[in-house]
């Protein structure tokens, strides 16, 4: 072959390997980066507020980091499930969530998590639309583009009307408990459907969790008297010693034909701060009695009471004195059954004795009434 051949057949063998190596296959479709739905949202309402809650998509539905998140939708319809979010109740931007600039740690941990926050306010006309209604939420969050994978899982709140608390609600420490009260208001239903009840909270100050006291009947309320005693519940579920806070808030019961019973609780009352400090002493003991024994052996005094019944009782004290002298103690630490043996007497002396009694806090109440026994 010529050497003009040559140099043709590698040109074209050269171009021919430069075509397929330029060739592209079948046109690969932009990602649309769509956030994977939201699987965990929560809501609860309090008051007119309704707070929600869900964890921000860290990846799209093709297992890639979502790296541009539009908008996220909050959607509220009193139709189950939410169809639609033409009309969302908010449009929150991604900013708002302080999503981290990588979402992937370099160990391998699985991606941080962002917690989304939103308060919804229920307005009084879809409060009033249907007492037992429910409304129910979604989010939906789209991309850049404003496309969304679907709508979250969809929660339900109550839509009845609440109450607001009742005013001056106060607190007094007693001997037999810390009484609550607060001044009386009607508690008027809008409908047969519906119930409200006081509830009564206390928590210990620093900790998280509060219990649950009391749920009070304020239907009482609606019959009482302009000057008449102002309604109240005696808490007798606390520790003495300790410090705690009450608040109170009104609930509403709301009960609708095939469901189940369904509460919101409406706002609290300003919290009351209590001390629940002891300084009341036990009951007075009452019925002592002394008898001389002794005849024929080592002449004592027995003494006898009746019992005190409160549950704090630690014992009691015994006291003793001659006509016209003060009385001391014969115990040295407090006697633990209503009944002493004085076995420190003399012949031919008066003995008038008397009890008090202590609890475990060392209150100590007045001294009996005497009672007095001559040794022979």
């Amino acid at each position: 072959m010529k050497r003009s051949d040559w140099n043709i057949l590698i040109c074209v063998l050269g171009s021919a390997v430069l075509v397929s190596c330029g060739a592209t296959g079948a046109p690969i479709p932009p990602a649309l980066e769509l956030a994977r739905p939201v699987t965990d949202l929560r809501a609860a309402r309090k008051g007119d507020k309704v707070y929600l809650a869900w964890t921000v998509p860290a990846k799209t539905t093709d297992r890639q980091i979502m790296r541009h998140p539009g908008v996220t939708r909050v959607c509220r319809s009193l139709k189950v499930p939410v169809a639609d979010c033409k009309n969302p109740t908010a449009e929150i931007p991604a900013s708002q969530f302080s999503l981290p600039a990588s979402r992937s740690n370099r160990n391998g941990a699985p991606p941080q998590k962002v917690q989304a926050n939103y308060t919804d306010v229920v307005s009084p006309e879809l409060q009033e639309q249907d007492p037992t209604a429910e409304i129910t939420y979604a989010v939906s969050v789209l991309n850049e583009s404003g496309r969304s994978a679907g709508f979250s899982n969809q929660v339900q709140v109550p839509s009845a009307s609440t109450l607001p608390p009742p005013d001056h609600f106060r607190a007094e420490v007693r001997k037999d408990g810390v009484l609550l009260s607060w001044d009386c208001s009607p508690a008027t239903a809008a409908s047969d459907a519906l119930q409200h009840r006081l509830r009564i909270y206390r928590r210990e100050p620093g900790k998280q969790t509060d219990t649950k006291v009391s749920d009070a009947n304020l239907s009482a309320c609606a019959h009482t008297q302009p000057g008449t005693e102002a309604p109240g519940f005696l808490d007798q579920t606390f520790e003495w010693e300790k410090h705690y806070d009450y608040r109170a808030t009104v609930v509403t019961v709301v009960s609708a034909p095939g469901k189940s019973e369904v509460e919101v609780e409406g706002d609290d009352t300003p919290g009351v701060p209590v001390f629940a400090h002891d300084v009341f002493p036990p009951a007075v003991p009452t019925g002592l009695q002394a008898v001389f024994s002794g005849i024929g052996q080592v002449p004592f005094v027995d003494l006898v009471w009746s019992p005190d019944t409160e549950a704090d009782l630690a014992g009691y004290n015994v006291f003793r004195h001659e006509e016209n002298e003060a009385s001391v103690k014969l115990n040295s630490e407090p006697v633990k059954a209503p009944a002493f043996r004085d076995s420190k007497v003399q012949s031919g002396k008066k003995y008038f004795y008397s009890v008090s009694a202590v609890d475990e806090r060392n209150n100590e109440s007045a001294k009996s009434e005497e009672t007095s026994e001559r040794v022979p």
